[in-house]
């Protein structure tokens, strides 16, 4: 059974298609990124299966539970309890961090597990405080948002997403906000995490570490996939475009 299964996206803003026929599935354990021009919908699909942005059509499934349906043309969405339940399924990391500026780092890692989840608070806190020693900021509990860098913040967002205990990490360009020092630190954590097996999809610029740390690359084009193989394979395309793009980096 897929972890997320996406079937015929579509998207659009008003007349312009950002997403044209995208489907797509992720497995257990597999590392996804997602590669392309800025422009190329690779975001709005993230948003698309986060429930961030509504499709227009097409259909979604988290473990086997079809939340949205393609009904005549149109993405029907299930009940608000229903997509409750399948944003339990993942978590997602931004690129501007999206941290309560008014909580320290360990509430903020902690109040959604505590109060969404009805978990036990000394054992969110506990489990808070070894996900911190995980990204290097075991010293940084009691600090505030406005006290980080960049680089901490995004670690301590990584560290907020994974108390959820999802079973899917959605990235949205990580370190797109981060100078080239502090995206290796942010760098270093999601490698961690792949070697663990945590399931992720990483929306990312980063060429050689998506070659890397990758089980697949899904590389986008004006709103379509133009490629979806394991990285050997995409690096080493005969796709014109695919070319075109790669041949930067």
């Amino acid at each position: 059974m897929h972890i997320v299964e996406i079937n015929h996206i579509k998207k659009s803003f008003d007349d312009t298609e950002v997403l044209q026929d995208i489907s797509l599935f992720v497995d257990k354990g597999e590392v996804v990124s997602i590669i392309g021009p800025s422009g190329s919908g690779k975001s709005t699909l993230l948003r698309c299966a986060t429930f961030l942005e509504t499709m227009d059509d097409g259909s979604l499934a988290y473990m086997g539970d079809e939340v949205v349906k393609s009904v005549n043309g149109h993405s029907v969405y299930a009940s608000r309890d229903h997509i409750r339940k399948a944003k339990g399924y993942f978590g997602l990391v931004f690129q501007n961090f999206e941290l309560f500026p008014h909580f320290n780092v360990l509430r903020n890692i902690t109040d959604a597990p505590i109060h969404n989840q009805k978990r036990d608070k000394a054992e969110v806190e506990r489990e808070a405080r070894e996900l911190l020693e995980k990204v290097g900021l075991s010293d940084k509990a009691d600090a505030y948002p406005c006290e980080l860098s960049g680089g901490q913040k995004q670690r301590v967002a990584i560290a907020r997403a994974l108390a959820m205990k999802p079973d899917i990490l959605y990235f949205d360009e990580p370190t797109s906000a981060l100078d080239p020092e502090l995206t290796q630190e942010i760098l270093r954590v999601i490698k961690q995490l792949a070697a663990e097996k945590m399931t992720m999809v990483i929306v990312t610029h980063e060429m050689q570490f998506a070659r890397e740390v990758s089980d697949r690359i899904i590389f986008m084009e004006k709103g379509l996939i133009i490629e979806n193989d394991r990285p050997e394979k995409v690096f080493a395309s005969t796709n014109e475009r695919t070319r075109q793009f790669l041949g930067k980096f």
